[in-house]
């Protein structure tokens, strides 16, 4: 039997950070295990507070990084057109991976940090002036994933959905996007959930 090397492996303990301000001693380091204090999982960095600020500064430099590579193809000679599209496949894709699981956990202010990255395109002519925000193009995401996993019976997300309301079954409500039960409200962290957030969207 194969086993993984102690080398590829490390340990990272997730907690509330309001939590924090009650002292619980954490366990003991595995051995040989390292702890981090965030990790990057499928490509997004999260912190041990469930925090993406690491995420969104490693977006935003890498953003950097390729305005610079359109502005040495634009002196080559490359049209707007292809530079737009370029900017599409590369910094539109590389911003909204995988945005429905972290991006109801940025802060404010981490989302006008994207926003300004991308104003700033638009003025170079990199990105079309209507072409639509970082906010936009989360919600249009969610909306569409969120569509798949009520209503395809065989998505991997469709079996975290609480059932049909019975209120729904036998009362006239206005029109609602969806006629599930809706989750309790607990915490903000679980209200940053994706699924949370989009059961509640537009129920009220």
């Amino acid at each position: 039997m194969h086993f993984r090397p102690k080398t590829k492996l490390a340990e990272i303990l997730f907690s509330d950070s309001k939590r924090r301000r009650w002292h619980v001693d954490e366990p003991s380091p595995l051995p040989g295990i390292v702890h981090c204090r965030s990790m990057k999982m499928l490509g997004v960095i999260i912190g041990d507070d469930f925090s993406v600020a690491q995420h969104v500064q490693r977006l935003v430099a890498s953003s950097a990084q390729t305005h610079y590579a359109l502005r040495v193809l634009r002196c080559h000679g490359l049209n707007t057109a292809a530079l737009q599209h370029i900017y599409r496949a590369t910094v539109v894709a590389r911003i909204t991976y995988a945005a429905s699981a972290w991006h109801g956990f940025t802060k404010a202010s981490q989302r006008q940090r994207i926003d300004k990255v991308m104003d700033r395109v638009r003025r170079l002519g990199y990105y079309l002036p209507d072409a639509p925000t970082f906010g936009d193009l989360c919600d249009t995401t969610d909306d569409e994933l969120f569509s798949k996993a009520r209503l395809w019976s065989n998505h991997v997300l469709h079996a975290l959905l609480l059932p049909l309301s019975a209120a729904s079954q036998r009362y006239n409500f206005r029109q609602r996007p969806h006629s599930l039960q809706l989750p309790e409200h607990k915490t903000q962290l679980s209200n940053s959930n994706f699924l949370i957030c989009l059961q509640y969207k537009n129920t009220y």
